[in-house]
């Protein structure tokens, strides 16, 4: 059974990720800051038959990320690490002369830092799994300038990078940077509250990451609409 460690998953692209595996018969340790949220997210996965350890906490904690990775070992490896906490800097966005330093150093230390800090804790076990993977959930604002998104699309520039060299490090495993595009979810409606504009569901991107999955195509950066068109 392949088991996953998915960060931010009580609710967005995080959920609908694990809604998916868990249909695939994954088993899945999952993390979020709100508690109930996730509880009633592993609940709601029990109809698959999939084991799930919902594990709420902060991705910046050095404790909490070992402890994600030891309930994995506990279900027997890893075969994925899902990074897609994200913080932006600030909610919502301004532009670069009015965003708080200290929102910044969150982005980092969440977007970049801590998915960095959680693939570190889990890299033997993904070693030895024979598919290890590792999926970095980035966005456009990572390679497009957008006014108000610097501090948020600089830490997933950022994170880009560590991903591209990764995937150079590790030969043996597959590391891709995605961009899920645009998504009707709480983190833009936080970023943008004006815009209230129609977006996909992060469902309808699953099956790109799943794609993913499946081909086990070069480590690289990816986007994760594209991917379900062509599919």
């Amino acid at each position: 059974m392949s088991v996953a460690i998915i960060t931010g998953a009580s609710k967005g692209l995080g959920r609908a990720l694990a809604e998916a595996l868990a249909a695939r018969g994954w088993d899945l340790v999952l993390d979020a800051r709100g508690a109930e949220a996730l509880r009633e997210v592993a609940e709601g996965l029990e109809k698959y038959g999939a084991r799930v350890t919902a594990l709420p906490g902060d991705v910046t904690d050095a404790g909490h990320r070992a402890g994600l990775v030891a309930a994995a070992w506990r279900f027997g490896g890893v075969d994925l690490v899902v990074s897609n906490a994200s913080a932006l800097g600030a909610e919502p966005l301004v532009r670069l002369d009015e965003l708080p330093l200290e929102g910044l150093r969150r982005a980092l230390e969440v977007n970049v830092v801590a998915a960095l800090g959680l693939v570190q804790e889990a890299l033997p076990l993904l070693r030895a799994s024979g598919i290890g993977s590792v999926i970095a959930v980035s966005s456009d604002a990572a390679a497009e300038a957008y006014e108000t998104w610097g501090g948020y699309g600089a830490s997933k520039a950022a994170l880009d990078h560590l991903v591209a060299v990764l995937g150079e490090e590790e030969p043996g495993l597959r590391v891709w940077a995605v961009d899920p595009g645009d998504m009707a979810t709480e983190l833009y409606a936080a970023a943008v509250p004006d815009d209230d504009g129609p977006r996909p569901d992060p469902a309808d991107v699953v099956p790109g990451f799943l794609r993913l999955l499946d081909e086990r195509p070069a480590s690289g950066r990816y986007t994760a609409p594209a991917l379900v068109e062509e599919r």
